[in-house]
């Protein structure tokens, strides 16, 4: 039997006249904030991106809308010590869980930082341009920092440009079943192994559970991540925002 076709649904990938009939019929454009950061040993530094990009191509085919490249750019917490600088993860780890700390150190692959004042303005003239196509909705979630600056400023951004602002934070059990409400432990690594099983390197990890594996925050991967969480961590967010983006569409 004849697969059905996939829909294009990337915005880099459309013609003009594709752009127009996808806008038409729902005009949503999903912004996956990412990074190039450190995650762990085992997984890509890409992951804060991944995630998000993918989900949102599944959300688009489903609900309507274009999906926009990611972002990789973003703000974190940063401190300057004798002339070096240490952003994120590189500061060490979860302030209240002893076993998940390490020494501060430059992170292997990380360089994504922007102070916050930049990434402000990047995310409000991408919304001017998107507001000049038509967009009428905004679903933008990815890395941490950058979810919460969208969220801090969006009632002025909705205000401002007309456009709802959705992220995908805010169920029940973020911290058992959220979508990337941790940091390349189990949620994270889930989804990306659900998405890119090719990408996630378990192996990298040491097998010791007295060991801390360095930049990682939140329940331990090597016991709890796998490709199934991450199937049943999608399907609880796609279930949640589906229905509130089909509100939204017919308002």
């Amino acid at each position: 039997m004849d697969q059905p076709e996939k829909q294009k649904v990337l915005y880099s990938e459309l013609t003009p006249g594709e752009f127009k009939i996808r806008l038409a019929a729902a005009p949503i454009a999903y912004l996956p904030l990412g990074t190039l950061e450190w995650h762990g040993e085992h997984m890509p530094l890409g992951a804060d991106g991944i995630q998000p990009f993918e989900f949102f191509q599944e959300l688009a085919a489903e609900v309507g809308g274009i999906v926009l490249p990611a972002l990789f750019l973003g703000p974190d917490k940063y401190e300057e010590i004798d002339g070096v600088y240490y952003y994120g993860k590189d500061l060490g780890n979860h302030p209240d869980l002893a076993e998940q700390q390490y020494d501060r150190q430059i992170l292997t692959g990380s360089a994504y930082w922007i102070p916050d004042v930049l990434y402000i303005a990047l995310i409000g003239n991408l919304l001017k341009q998107l507001q000049r196509q038509g967009f009428k909705i905004l679903v933008a979630h990815g890395h941490g920092p950058s979810t919460r600056q969208v969220i801090k400023y969006t009632a002025k951004w909705e205000a401002e440009f007309g456009i709802q602002i959705f992220h995908l934070w805010g169920s029940e059990n973020d911290d058992w079943n959220g979508f990337m409400s941790d940091h390349g432990a189990m949620l994270e690594t889930s989804v990306v192994m659900k998405y890119r099983p090719d990408l996630v390197h378990m192996e990298n990890l040491t097998d010791d559970p007295e060991v801390w594996p360095v930049g990682i925050r939140g329940y331990d991967p090597r016991i709890y991540a796998s490709a199934e969480r991450g199937e049943e961590i999608v399907k609880i967010q796609k279930d949640r925002i589906v229905s509130k983006l089909k509100t939204a569409l017919n308002q």
